[in-house]
């Protein structure tokens, strides 16, 4: 039992080195901060941010109904099981097989007349022990623990990855309802503009083609209207799926986005790292490749079991729980494998290459993490930049429709000019609409990359771990 605490074999785990700047390359937006390690960084339910009920109602689903979500629960609670399985090599254990046993014995061995019957009655207690000396077992264990985490921040990074998409998909549809919503005052503005051709043809002042023209247009605009409700519809029954309904039960009123995406804080680029479950899972993985190098190293020393057996054995029912039938057998074991054909080296050699392989994976998640955290910083800068300047394109072109609409009710302008003016003034206004979408989109995307309201603390502890698979 004193060899159990032996000294561990095998590397020192140590976090690997990953790439990280000191500032994002691209600065936030105007009016936001780039804020210090966790000051005024999101906590918990990131998508308040936006402060929408209905858009926060449709989130608080997804933890609870949401089936890839619950999978991923699922898995965890089997990571957890595999530590209580893993725990239990560091005792020992303890078996028993009672017996009753009626033997028959040929005459032909015996020498005598006939054969000899005899019952026995057995109760042996088997007890055994695998001393950790190397430190196998509880380098087994130490990896469970890290699989465990890691599984725990897979699932973390599985809900904040559905929970962006519900919020994604939820803009994009608002966003939608904005485009229905200038579709349908550019159809009412175009039944008056064909009305008033209609009234220009009955006075002679205008000519068949400007009246088919309007139509035309008028036609045009009604069918892109009605189109939009395709789009609209699938990213509806998508919201539905994700939160674990069917489609049929689920309507999203609609809304028309107006406000721009709330300033979000950024961090510094070395809080990103303690942020992002995905980051956390790769590195807890990093730790449990370490620890099966330690177990394959622990291969080349020789394993101690130390066992006893014990108990009572008796031909006779009425003496087979007596003192004078008692018996028992104790004895250390070792075992050492002395040939393997290089089984043992090559087994080292294949866990550090998956150990190096962890490490590159943990380094290139960190750089994507990196790479998602800049493009979103500057989809929003630059988004920011396009709506001002598509606003003005919005009024230049409300601008240029008011006039050749009065030049063409004066009779110094053809229909076709005033059908230019509108299909720039619609485009642009379509545009503008469209960019504010792309701009709450982004934010998502940004707040995703930056690992929502999560942050390493919340792994759970070895004692969580267990506390939690009773």
């Amino acid at each position: 039992m004193m060899l159990a605490g032996g000294c561990a074999v095998g590397p020192n785990y140590r976090r690997p080195a990953a790439p990280t700047p000191q500032v994002f390359k691209e600065p936030p937006p105007e009016g936001w901060k780039q804020a210090q390690p966790n000051a005024g960084a999101i906590r918990g339910k990131w998508w308040e941010i936006y402060n929408d009920p209905q858009l926060n109602a449709l989130e608080e689903q997804v933890s609870i109904s949401n089936q890839n979500v619950l999978a991923a629960a699922a898995q965890y609670r089997e990571a957890r099981d595999a530590v209580r399985i893993a725990r239990s090599g560091l005792f020992p254990t303890a078996t028993t097989s009672p017996a009753v046993t009626n033997q028959r014995t040929p005459a032909t061995l015996t020498n005598q007349p006939k054969a000899a019957y005899q019952t026995t009655y057995d109760l042996p207690v088997d007890v055994s022990y695998q001393a950790d000396v190397w430190g196998s077992i509880r380098r087994n264990l130490t990896a469970s623990y890290a699989n465990a985490q890691a599984s725990a921040a897979d699932l973390e990074n599985a809900r904040l990855s559905f929970q962006a998409e519900l919020a994604e998909f939820y803009f994009e549809l608002h966003g939608l309802d904005g485009d229905t919503d200038l579709l349908q005052r550019t159809v009412k503005v175009y039944e008056e503009y064909l009305k008033l051709t209609q009234d220009r043809f009955e006075l002679g002042v205008a000519s068949g083609a400007d009246v088919a023209q309007a139509k035309t247009q008028l036609d045009t605009t009604r069918a892109q209207l009605i189109d939009l409700g395709v789009q609209r519809t699938q990213f509806e029954h998508a919201i539905a799926i994700l939160i674990g309904k069917p489609p049929a039960d689920l309507s999203i009123p609609a809304m028309v986005l107006k406000t721009p995406p709330p300033a979000v804080p950024i961090g510094v680029p070395s809080a990103l790292l303690e942020r992002r479950p995905d980051i956390a899972a790769s590195e807890r993985q990093v730790v449990a490749a370490n620890e099966q190098i330690g177990i394959a190293k622990a291969a080349f020393f020789p394993s101690l079991l130390l066992s006893a057996t014990g108990g009572f054995e008796s031909a006779s029912f009425s003496t087979w729980l007596s003192w004078p039938s008692r018996f028992w057998a104790v004895g250390p074991q070792v075992a050492e494998t002395l040939f393997d054909a290089g089984k043992r080296h090559a087994q080292l050699d294949l866990e550090r290459a998956a150990y190096d392989a962890t490490v590159a994976n943990y380094r290139q998640t960190v750089l994507t993490a990196f790479q998602q955290v800049e493009d979103n910083l500057a989809a929003l800068r630059i988004l920011e930049q396009e709506a001002d300047a598509e606003d003005a394109a919005v009024a230049d072109a409300e601008e240029s429709l008011a006039i050749s609409t009065d030049q063409y009710k004066q009779g110094i302008a053809t229909y076709l000019q005033v059908i230019t003016a509108q299909a720039f003034a619609l485009q642009d206004e379509k545009a503008a609409v469209d960019i504010l979408t792309r701009r709450m989109t982004a934010s998502v995307l940004l707040i995703e990359a930056l690992g929502g309201g999560w942050d390493a603390s919340q792994l759970p502890t070895r004692t969580e771990i267990l506390a939690n698979s009773k």
